[in-house]
């Protein structure tokens, strides 16, 4: 299989790829221009998911492995009701977290009959790993990305730092952080569809403040349409 193309944070191009998908255009992406409480006003509401894009580092690397240590030694079993799937290829931590977004808010989002109402529904009886193969075999979602990008006539970068997507969702009352390159998803404590939004950009102020010379993070949230 070819490679997959990096995905950009930008919620144009990302809403044209979930369209290719079968997300209806009643739903979308937008950008989160600040974190703090008078930013988070503005963005609409509900908010089904937040996704944050980070540069990956020696600081990261070192917190992730502290909580995969914390996992195991725990011996924590995947949270019930999460559609989780881990990442196996490089550059498609894009595509698995707009697919964690949409696929744990099947309830709210009608999704239109192709790739990914197809893809959710022949993955719903794997583990997170037989998810994972099975979207990174799927050519044709991949291969909707690349049309997406190649349609609005863009450059995607390859070079550069290397950046990596991961999706906070709201599920029973906990805050999920959905990383394809974690074991299993990561509970970050109680939340309510109301504070849902605050309390995933205090997460993500977190993953900044461990990374005060870094400037590459941006945030998208999947909201309505206006």
């Amino acid at each position: 299989m070819a490679a997959a193309l990096p995905m950009e944070s930008n919620p144009e191009t990302m809403n044209r790829y979930l369209q290719k998908l079968g997300v209806p255009s009643k739903w979308r992406m937008v950008d989160v221009v600040g974190l703090e409480a008078d930013a988070l006003h503005w963005v609409p509401r509900p908010v089904l998911a937040v996704i944050l894009l980070f540069p990956l580092s020696e600081n990261y690397e070192q917190h992730r492995a502290q909580q995969e240590s914390e996992l195991i030694s725990k011996n924590i079993p995947p949270p019930a009701g999460v559609f989780y799937l881990r990442q196996v290829l490089s550059n498609v931590c894009g595509t698995i977290a707009l697919v964690h977004s949409v696929a744990n808010n099947t309830n709210k989002i009608d999704l239109e009959d192709g790739l990914l109402k197809n893809y959710i529904s022949d993955a719903k009886d794997l583990d997170a790993e037989g998810k994972g193969a099975l979207l990174e075999n799927s050519a044709n979602i991949l291969q909707a990305y690349k049309d997406t990008v190649e349609s609005a006539d863009q450059e995607t970068e390859e070079s550069g730092p290397v950046n990596h997507f991961v999706t906070f969702i709201h599920r029973d009352g906990i805050l999920y952080e959905l990383d394809g390159r974690k074991s299993s998803p990561i509970n970050h404590g109680p939340t309510s569809p109301d504070n849902f939004l605050e309390d995933a950009a205090k997460i993500c102020r977190e993953f900044i403040a461990r990374e005060p010379d870094n400037i590459g993070f941006n945030v998208v949230a999947l909201v309505p349409a206006q």
